[in-house]
């Protein structure tokens, strides 16, 4: 059947309320059984000879795959540098954005056993995974064979903002394939990792130009804040989930339903049926389903716009095109 056949009966069943995976030409999990067989192995060895040893790095890593399936889809285009300082990675939203050694030193491995075979956009994605079950979270499968992107814009890296409200939200996953529960379940991301007081100052000190806090924030919450950061401070770190930052879990969650979302794009989603209803689910049940949604959601974000067969390359190095 033509992929255009395809794609349209998809949309068919998405209509119907039917839920369909989309196939992917030459994505498998058994890519390089035959071409690099321990690729995998290689790969988690790497990773956790970095994350044990640095834990907060699981949360760099995991964001680092996300804002690069999020731009030109999963391509390892934010892994490019040049000296003009004009691709992705400079980009304002990806200053930030740490763990680059750990993809780069399990790529130098592959290539020494494996050359010019494993992509860096597949070793991103497995390493991501990796990095989330090294430190108690879900392990899942990653289908393989992703190519790598030759292209990378600063200009192109428009990526959700921690200050959108819910519809944005939904439409910027909805350009990418991905639906309301995909958005809410990946926003669970955020139970491990920091910020800055720089991305929360406005919500606590001046929210609407008054001298105001967001009203949608918990006012207990809001006090701790700015414990934490003084109105002149935007440097210092800040736990995404208060409580529970360093722990993969569905305490996320519980945060966002106590109004105690550190974004306004985590307090945004109470402000939605479907997402408010799984934020309150997650609270209700402990977290029962999250580990298995988040796996299935992170599969269906690594296929996000990925190159494959004779598109893109395999890249010598991930910081450079061929």
């Amino acid at each position: 059947m033509a992929i255009k056949n395809i794609l349209a009966l998809v949309v068919l069943l998405s209509v119907l309320g039917v839920s369909v995976a989309i196939p992917f030409p030459n994505l498998d999990l058994r890519y390089y059984k035959s071409k690099c067989p321990n690729t995998e192995s290689i790969v988690r060895t790497v990773t956790a000879k970095y994350v044990l040893r640095q834990k907060s790095l699981a949360a760099a890593l995991l964001r680092m795959h996300f804002h690069d399936c999020f731009v030109r889809g999963c391509d390892a285009s934010l892994l490019l540098k040049s000296p003009a300082k004009d691709m992705e990675r400079d980009a304002i939203p990806n200053l930030s954005v740490r763990g680059y050694e750990v993809v780069d030193a399990a790529k130098r491995e592959l290539e020494r056993k494996c050359p010019g075979v494993v992509s860096c956009a597949d070793v991103l994605s497995l390493v991501a995974r990796d990095a989330v079950e090294l430190i108690g979270g879900p392990w899942w499968e990653v289908p393989l064979g992703r190519r790598d992107g030759r292209i990378s814009r600063k200009s192109e890296a428009n990526l959700p903002s921690p200050f959108a409200g819910i519809a944005e939200l939904k439409k910027n996953f909805a350009d990418k394939g991905l639906n309301s529960k995909d958005l809410v379940v990946l926003s669970g991301a955020h139970t491990i990792g920091i910020s800055n007081c720089g991305l929360v100052n406005p919500r606590i000190y001046n929210f609407t130009g008054k001298g105001d806090f967001d009203l949608s924030m918990n006012p207990s919450y809001v006090r701790t804040l700015k414990k934490r950061c003084k109105p002149t401070d935007f440097r210092s770190p800040v736990d995404m989930d208060p409580g529970s930052a360093k722990k993969f879990d569905s305490h996320y969650y519980n945060a966002v339903a106590q109004k105690k979302g550190l974004f306004i794009s985590d307090s945004a989603l109470l402000n939605d049926i479907d997402t408010g209803f799984y934020v309150k689910a997650q609270v209700l049940t402990n977290g029962a389903s999250f580990n298995k949604d988040f796996a299935e959601s992170m599969v269906k974000l690594g296929k996000v716009g990925i190159l494959t067969g004779k598109q893109g390359e395999i890249r010598n190095r991930c910081a450079f095109v061929n």
